[in-house]
């Protein structure tokens, strides 16, 4: 299911010819401090802010994937959260 709902994020980053921000990104999903934003700013020619509003909504459209993924799984989809927080739990482990 993560992988899956990853997957899904990365095909809307190649569809837009950004596979390779979307590269650098993908670490602020598990890592908040993966790479400075300045870095990543001027390899991309865009703003710093720029940078941490696409992080922001990078995180947003993967916890809306993982959702949607998850929501074929479960019956009721009232039971997403409750299936979300055991696959964190799972993983952290």
């Amino acid at each position: 299911m993560l992988e899956r709902a990853f997957e899904r994020i990365r095909s809307k980053y190649a569809a837009a010819e950004k596979a390779d921000l979307f590269e650098e990104l993908k670490e602020f999903l598990s890592n908040p401090r993966a790479l400075p934003h300045a870095v990543i700013a001027s390899r991309h020619g865009i703003s710093v802010g720029a940078v941490g509003v696409t992080i922001h909504r990078l995180r947003q459209r993967y916890a809306e994937s993982l959702r949607e993924e998850v929501g074929h799984t479960v019956s009721p989809p009232e039971e997403i959260e409750d299936e979300i927080r055991h696959l964190i739990a799972a993983v952290g482990r």
